[in-house]
């Protein structure tokens, strides 16, 4: 090979002019997605987005999504997680995965999609009645809208998935798992405490699909006492 096609084969990225009127956050933002491996893989396999990879990865090690289990999947638009939950647990010839968000979803195969408020008041029943008894797993990758503001975002992402684990309280079987987006810079502590009182085993993990430059973890309880 030659100087210059070795020159050509050094940087393959995609770079992505500062166009008029385009600020350099959005920049960075289109380069990252443009030149990463699972934007590109989701679309070659058909998912709703890259971070279907992060919970195949994580169910890959904790076996949660279980042929026949009952599942929701909280904050669920676009369906990335929705897609692999009913694919796992064969929704719906076995299982149920029932979707909520306050965003529309379009349809997913094997999912029975809520376009609501899970802290609504008649959430929980509706919710039930959509599964036809108690959940097995409640998944949520649900994150507020950043401010930029590290500390303000943290608390914002952890006051969400203390309101899921509140959620999944109420809807989880015996033995059910919870799993939950949060971010680096320590779980609350009444939280962790709560969870460590309510299942037998708690852990943070990181899945390969989580960007390493994100501060993004997940939460994942198991073996809920009831």
């Amino acid at each position: 090979m030659s100087k210059k096609d070795q020159g050509q084969g050094r940087d393959l990225k995609v770079r992505v002019k500062t166009g008029k009127g385009r600020k350099l956050s959005s920049k960075l933002w289109l380069e990252r997605q443009l030149n990463d491996p699972y934007v590109a893989r989701a679309k070659r396999e058909g998912f709703r987005s890259r971070a279907a990879f992060k919970l195949m990865e994580i169910d890959d090690k904790a076996h949660i999504l279980k042929k026949g289990a009952r599942v929701v999947d909280l904050g669920a638009a676009p369906g990335g997680w929705s897609q692999i939950a009913a694919k796992r647990v064969e929704a719906p010839a076995r299982g149920r995965v029932v979707a909520i968000d306050l965003l529309p979803m379009e349809p997913v195969a094997g999912v029975d999609f809520m376009q609501l408020d899970f802290l609504d008041h008649d959430a929980l029943e509706k919710l039930k009645a959509m599964l036809g008894g108690p959940a097995d797993v409640v998944l949520s990758d649900m994150a507020a809208n950043a401010t930029g503001h590290a500390r303000t975002d943290h608390l914002k992402i952890m006051a969400l998935v203390e309101l899921a684990a509140d959620f999944a309280r109420e809807v989880l079987a015996p033995g059910g798992s919870f799993l939950g987006k949060v971010l680096q810079g320590g779980t609350e502590a009444t939280l962790l405490a709560a969870l460590k009182r309510d299942y037998a085993n708690v852990k943070h993990i990181k899945p390969p699909a989580s960007r390493a430059d994100s501060a993004e973890l997940y939460l994942l309880a198991t073996g809920f006492r009831g």
